[in-house]
């Protein structure tokens, strides 16, 4: 099947933002420009759409700092099922929800999550990102960003429901996400059309909550020497 121009521009400009080395918030802005100089009104939709999820405070209601993420067992990309209890006992851990492979600001966040791994190793804490996608595009996204952390499946978004993360997408914009050619159901093995806000929870070993990035705008994401500041903090 024939990949949509729009979604083979991105994937294109994804993989140059990946390489580039700029700091996130810029890769980031790299996808943004290219959707506006693309298809301005795929811009336009995603502006009114950020702006009515915004609006109604979506997250707001996420875990704060203090509290503590509810625990969860799903499975990683290569089917193994994983606890956050496990992962609590080795030391802090650092908690990403994304939208998933087919996402380009994902595919970008999760690259740049990648590169602090090791650095996050160091500093004896780990991270896992968390997808309402099934383990095959788990996979995919964890072989197109080299993650070199677990990719977990929150199939029908459960864990996402529980921590007050999830937004139905409605019909406008899902039918624009359809018409580029991003098959959600098909990745979701459902057609609820519910997403993840992306997000980001640094948990010390207690599993409690001491920093987050939760914002509606799926363009903007958590600040990468910040997560790292968050786990130095911790030590």
């Amino acid at each position: 099947m024939a990949v949509n121009p729009l979604v083979a521009a991105l994937d294109a400009t994804a993989d140059e933002a990946i390489a580039s080395g700029k700091p996130l918030a810029a890769r980031l802005r790299m996808i943004a420009d290219r959707v506006r100089e693309l298809s301005p009104q795929f811009a336009d939709a995603v502006d009114d759409f950020v702006g009515r999820l915004t609006g109604a405070e979506a997250g707001a209601n996420a875990p704060q700092i203090g509290e503590k993420l509810p625990r969860f067992v799903l499975p990683d990309q290569n089917g193994k099922l994983l606890s956050l209890d496990a992962m609590l006992k080795k030391g802090p851990v650092v908690v990403a929800f994304l939208r998933g492979h087919w996402c380009p600001y994902c595919r970008i966040t999760a690259a740049a999550l990648a590169e602090i791994a090791v650095t996050a190793a160091g500093l004896g804490a780990s991270i896992v990102a968390i997808t309402p996608e099934s383990r095959r595009f788990a996979s995919k996204l964890d072989a197109e960003t080299q993650s070199a952390f677990p990719i977990l499946a929150d199939l029908d978004n459960g864990y996402a429901l529980t921590v007050n993360l999830a937004i139905w997408v409605d019909e406008a914009m899902s039918g624009l996400i359809a018409g580029a050619g991003w098959d959600i159901p098909s990745y979701q093995g459902n057609d609820a059309w519910i997403l993840p806000i992306p997000a980001v929870f640094v948990l010390d070993r207690a599993g409690a909550v001491v920093a987050r990035h939760v914002n509606a705008d799926y363009r903007e994401r958590a600040d990468i020497d910040e997560i790292i500041g968050s786990l130095r903090a911790l030590i």
